[in-house]
């Protein structure tokens, strides 16, 4: 097998351009032999042109030949200088009788495993953990030395709130698990990693609370993940286009999240966490329509705030997804429905508007959508500005200039401002996006087209299924006992059952009558 090895260097060395030779050697599992010169000569093939990958040779107590191969940029140099080499030359000849256990012994490294195939060597070198090969013996030695520039904890960006954590999940998968383990302080907390993608090997992490979460949901998890074929995982967003039930939904059937906090809290209404290397988003199935609507902080501030912000989040996602909509459908159709005075002064104000409701309101949709995402991409220094004041000036030049009407600016603004209540940015991108199809409608065929988009998407969203959970669930199944957590936040002693999922292994999260009693000085 090391002779087809070579044979296989040599012939992508020549062919590299191929398409046929594009791809991984196939002969990462061959074992290593007890040949130091052969071991090296197979990894120095395979990282031929590599300078960053060092070859570094030395000898054990100036007897055995040895090797250390790591990746620079990627290894804690010294470390490895003064924990691993100083004391290996420095060593004795007396007592290399026997060589592996003597290494073993004689280096001050936490963490050291065996490394017995090609592939291992790489997989260890590539993650940043040298590799230790020795003369006469068949067996590596990886040393837990990985060291390279990680972000800090910081803020989420993307899920910001007045009360509740600060901190939110890093590009590092050790750091993020190691802040699920911090808050859940369980060994039922369970965490089983795999690599995927054939060039990237990234490493990803199934996180479930055994006796929580149903082993149904576990199984289906890592069946999905596992069937996945892939060159390189270089987001969670990968993961979530290959295992999510219905692709071509605008509607997400994966909560995504960067929020410690908010992973713990599904962990334990016995969803699933899928954390994944290189990103701080993590993956949390299943999850609901309801689930996408809530916040965080809907469970840190008082029960009736956390109620009444509920009411106006939907109330505004209405708004978001109509209010274009219905001026059009009204201004073009259903001009009766309009107070005479108030539509007189659209009338005044449409006057010098050379185009239909239609044409200006998809006018001024695209224009708003744009300077959105234009001042997304932009730096935070002048991205703000290009948002806002862009959005301000564009609206009021098309006012003056006659291309658009007021009222139309101001309908346009309030649907803008309604899509930032929706907590989650994939699902106010879904809305968005339902938006402008409801437009169409409602410029065709008025307040039935209007409904006949509101009838489709609600069809839908029945139809979308989450891991098996139904999308509009609680709400459709209807079931009572979980609706005190969809349209009202319940007080946290009212809701002592967990969501029905996939299984019913542990419904109780609290114990019963939790209710403070004011007669008993508020103690329970």
């Amino acid at each position: 097998m090391v002779r087809n090895l070579h044979k296989w260097v040599r012939r992508h060395a020549r062919n590299g351009k191929q398409n046929d030779e594009a791809k991984p050697a196939p002969s990462r599992d061959i074992p290593l032999a007890a040949d130091l010169q052969r071991n090296t000569e197979i990894l120095q093939s395979l990282y031929a042109n590599c300078s960053d990958v060092i070859f570094r040779p030395f000898r054990i107590a100036d007897t055995i030949d040895a090797m250390i191969i790591y990746i620079e940029g990627l290894t804690n140099i010294e470390e490895l200088g003064s924990c691993v080499l100083t004391p290996l030359m420095n060593g004795s000849g007396a007592v290399l009788q026997d060589a592996r256990r003597w290494v073993s012994g004689s280096i001050s490294v936490s963490k050291v495993s065996e490394a017995n195939t090609i592939g291992d060597c790489i997989e260890s070198v590539s993650r940043g953990e040298p590799v230790l090969l020795h003369e006469g013996d068949n067996r590596g030695l990886v040393l837990g030395l990985g060291k390279w520039e990680k972000r800090p904890v910081d803020e989420p960006t993307a899920e910001v709130v007045v009360r509740g954590p600060r901190e939110g999940f890093t590009e590092s998968i050790g750091v993020n698990i190691s802040q699920l383990r911090r808050i859940i302080k369980s060994p039922a907390l369970k965490v089983e990693a795999m690599k995927i993608g054939d060039y990237t090997r990234t490493k990803v992490a199934i996180s479930y609370v055994e006796g929580i979460a149903d082993q149904t949901l576990v199984d289906e998890v890592k069946s999905r993940l596992s069937r996945i074929k892939i060159d390189g995982i270089l987001e969670s967003g990968y993961i979530e286009e290959m295992i999510e039930d219905y692709s071509f939904s605008p509607f997400p059937q994966i909560l995504s999240t960067e929020r410690p906090d908010v992973t713990c809290a599904n962990l334990l209404e016995g969803r699933v966490a899928i954390l994944v290397e290189g990103t701080p988003f993590t993956l949390v199935a299943p999850t609901t329509f309801f689930s996408l609507m809530q916040s965080a902080e809907d469970y840190y501030q008082r029960f009736l705030i956390a109620t009444a912000i509920r009411w106006l989040r939907y109330l505004f996602l209405g708004i978001s997804l109509l209010l274009p909509s219905l001026y059009v459908a009204i201004l073009t159709f259903h001009q009766e429905m309009v107070p005479t005075a108030l539509l007189l002064s659209m009338a005044a104000a449409r006057e010098a508007v050379p185009f239909p409701a239609l044409v200006e309101v998809l006018l001024m949709e695209v224009t708003f959508e744009a300077l959105r995402e234009a001042g997304v991409r932009l730096p935070k220094q002048i991205g703000a500005a290009v948002s806002i004041v862009g959005a301000l000036v564009v609206g009021q030049a098309a006012v003056q200039a006659g291309l658009v009407s007021a009222p139309m600016v101001i309908v346009v603004a309030i649907t803008g401002i309604s899509s930032f209540m929706i907590p989650r940015y994939v699902t106010g991108i879904a809305i968005r996006m339902l938006r402008f199809p409801i437009i169409f409608l409602a410029g065709s065929l008025g307040l039935l087209g209007v409904m006949i988009g509101i009838i489709a998407i609600v069809v839908h969203m029945c139809t979308l299924r989450s891991f098996g959970v139904p999308f509009l669930s609680p709400l459709a199944p209807t079931k009572g006992n979980e609706l005190k957590d969809v349209a009202v936040r319940a007080p946290l002693w009212m809701m002592d059952r967990r969501p029905h999922l996939t299984g019913e292994d542990n419904s109780s999260r609290q114990a019963p009558n939790q209710k403070p009693d004011p007669s008993n000085g508020g103690e329970s």
